[in-house]
């Protein structure tokens, strides 16, 4: 008997002049690292390209789980802040692209995986506020650093990752006021928090760091487990 596995939609984004070959298009592009995560899990992979937010409810509705990746910084106008000037450049068409598909699997049920922006963006379509500028978490300039992440007890990510683990980072932003009904499930030793999780019956994890440039599998098998009802 062949198991059918569960089909995860990973969020991409539009760069103006992607290159490849002989050419140079505007394209909807995404890390290989997002979709080999999920294959690696034992999920389908299927890229979600911004589209307009009115269109989320029914992409949703054709998944059985949901990735929104990492990327750009949330625009502060988002949570009702002004933006510091180490805030990078606005993601308007992105930023509503997600928040919309953020809503739609909260509003179905969908398994949800937020990773780095992506737990960002869940906190802020729960009401959450993000610190615009965190140091040590992106110490060089395009290369992915490694700290240390102590997880809650008795939290979904508790259960999954019981020990303290070293995890693949690159961000300077984080979490500031949590979102209507989450909860803290790990934290850096200086406090970040690191990971955020919805209680109750749906699957719904965020993750401040990077799994897709890790080898730990065990947050995203949890994700296509429940994506799978299992």
């Amino acid at each position: 008997m062949t198991t059918v596995r569960p089909l995860i939609g990973v969020s991409t984004y539009l760069e103006a002049g992607a290159r490849w070959g002989v050419w140079e298009l505007e394209a909807a592009l995404l890390p290989a690292g997002y979709p080999r995560l999920v294959q690696r899990a034992g999920g389908l992979a299927a890229m979600l390209p911004p589209d307009a937010p009115e269109h989320a409810a029914a992409t949703v509705a054709r998944l059985d789980g949901l990735v929104i990746a990492g990327g750009p910084d949330v625009e502060p106008v988002r949570y009702g802040a002004t933006p510091d000037p180490r805030t990078g450049p606005p993601a308007r068409a992105r930023d509503a692209w997600e928040l919309a598909l953020i809503k739609a699997a909260l509003t179905a049920g969908l398994p949800l995986l937020g990773i780095c922006r992506g737990m960002q963006l869940l906190n802020v379509a729960l009401g959450g506020t993000l610190v615009q500028h965190v140091e040590g978490h992106a110490q060089t300039i395009g290369v992915f650093g490694h700290h240390p992440v102590k997880p809650v007890p008795g939290t979904v990510y508790g259960d999954l990752v019981p020990e303290e683990t070293s995890v693949p980072a690159y961000h300077h932003q984080a979490v500031d006021r949590l979102g209507a009904g989450l909860l803290a499930s790990a934290h850096a030793a200086d406090g970040t928090v690191e990971a955020v999780e919805l209680p109750g019956p749906q699957w719904v994890v965020g993750v401040q760091w990077h799994p897709e440039m890790g080898e730990d599998l065990r947050v995203t098998q949890a994700l296509v487990r429940a994506a799978a009802g299992a």
